[in-house]
């Protein structure tokens, strides 16, 4: 059974609220054919490749198993998409050297925000430091390119064409900031919040301007104290019981 999995992501900027369903496939390449890649995009509007403004905010959002770079029909696809939207950042800047169509310019330049589900190349999550980063023993971990990370290539490609100012990916189930290895930016990775994956998971908020960004992890209750907490309320609930009984037994023996 194919898995496939949507992460909700909120974008607060300004006073508004935005909201947008990326929707990942996390099954082998090799078993996506054209005719389920059609249906998975028409069913969640979720092209291989698009670009999105959200009030001078451009969000590039990536189905990182387009990136494989073997040039199957997804592959494909999302490469013309890259360069079209690489075409119009650069455009937009007026540092495309090319001939520019005007009608396809954005509003205001800014640097754009990646978004996907892979993270981008890495060897390890030893250099992560973040308090809800993998443990040690997880973090010795070596990375495998294109099954939990993107490749080398893919990742330069991305850098190369894009010039983000962040990179947000997850997969890993673990919290995680680096610099990107190309430009001046950061890649932060957004751990799962779900207690299968993660003892003490977190969420972000994010909040967005066209020239600058802020972020704030907020931590949820871990599983370990969920459970101390369920354990006590019982103990407390039997001890009140038991009193509860003692008390009105001894009310029947001293009348």
């Amino acid at each position: 059974m194919s898995q496939l999995e949507i992460t909700t992501l909120d974008f607060i900027m300004g006073k508004g609220l935005s909201k947008y369903s990326i929707a990942n496939l996390t099954l082998p390449i090799s078993s996506i054919s054209p005719y389920l890649n059609e249906r998975f995009m028409q069913a969640f509007n979720s092209p291989a490749v698009q670009l999105i403004t959200v009030r001078g905010n451009h969000f590039v959002l990536v189905n990182s198993m387009a990136l494989e770079g073997d040039g199957c029909f997804l592959c494909r696809s999302a490469e013309l998409q890259l360069s079209k939207i690489q075409r119009i950042l650069e455009c937009t800047k007026g540092s495309y050297s090319g001939k520019c169509d005007d009608r396809n310019n954005l509003n205001l330049y800014s640097k754009p925000i990646l978004m996907q589900h892979f993270p981008l190349f890495r060897e390890t999550d030893i250099d992560c430091d973040d308090y809800d980063a993998a443990p040690l023993h997880l973090k010795k971990h070596r990375f495998r390119e294109k099954w939990d990370c993107l490749s080398q290539e893919a990742t330069h490609q991305l850098l190369n064409q894009l010039h983000p100012r962040l990179a947000v990916s997850g997969h890993v189930h673990h919290g995680c900031t680096k610099k990107l290895p190309i430009g001046d930016g950061l890649e932060i990775t957004i751990p799962s919040f779900s207690w299968r994956n993660k003892e003490n998971p977190t969420y972000s908020l994010f909040v967005f301007t066209p020239n600058n960004y802020a972020v704030s992890k907020c931590a949820m209750p871990k599983e370990s104290t969920v459970i101390i907490l369920y354990i006590l309320s019982g103990c407390c609930l039997l001890l009140w019981l038991g009193y509860s009984v003692f008390t009105r037994r001894r009310r029947r023996k001293l009348k």
